[in-house]
């Protein structure tokens, strides 16, 4: 894949859309690939349900992309039951104990049927590589992008098939990975736009 491609694309869709934030490309690979690092971060702590990773939540790694290409693994993964799952680093029968998913079933935020149907990557993938899609070396299994109001509406009238989703937002990678779909999520509240 030409680089200069990734640049291209990532150049059409900053001025098309006026983004604010940079597109990422998020690709699902089988090792990490030559030149590219691992995230850098300390794990916590892990949690009485063994729950630990180098971010609160898969979604952190969105924000983190905007600064540089990196590779996580499943373990980088590990504190958001639900991030790991729609990742495909675990299975629903992996994560239905743990104290995050209890909690959001028993607060009514989700029902253990809506988790049982969030969409998933079905391949357990060894890496995950997160990065500016102009930077990317490898090719994108998706392009995320983060969008207001007005540039939902124009994406929407390119696309009238466009997905809108709601929580968790995550689900949105494997739409569009495994669905080849165009989806965007509002957000949910679990999201964590934190360092």
């Amino acid at each position: 894949m030409s680089q200069n491609r990734f640049e291209s694309w990532h150049r059409d869709l900053e001025e098309s859309l006026s983004l604010a934030i940079p597109p990422i490309g998020i690709a699902f690979v089988g090792s990490i690939p030559a030149g590219i690092d691992r995230i850098d971060g300390t794990m916590p702590p892990a949690t009485a349900d063994g729950r630990t990773g180098a971010a609160p939540a898969s979604c952190v790694f969105w924000i983190k992309a905007t600064q540089g290409v990196f590779a996580t693994t499943a373990e980088d993964h590990g504190n958001c039951s639900i991030g790991g799952l729609t990742h495909g680093f675990k299975t629903m029968e992996e994560i239905a104990h743990n104290a995050d998913v209890v909690a959001l079933c028993e607060a009514g935020w989700v029902t253990p049927e809506a988790v049982s149907k969030i969409a998933v990557a079905r391949e357990r993938p060894k890496s995950i590589v997160y990065g500016p899609l102009r930077d990317m070396s490898v090719e994108p299994s998706v392009i995320l992008l983060r969008v207001n109001g007005k540039q939902q509406m124009l994406l929407h009238d390119a696309w009238p098939g466009l997905r809108f989703e709601g929580k968790p937002q995550c689900h949105i990678i494997p739409i569009a990975k495994e669905r080849g779909e165009i989806a965007v999520s509002v957000g949910c509240m679990l999201h964590r736009d934190v360092e």
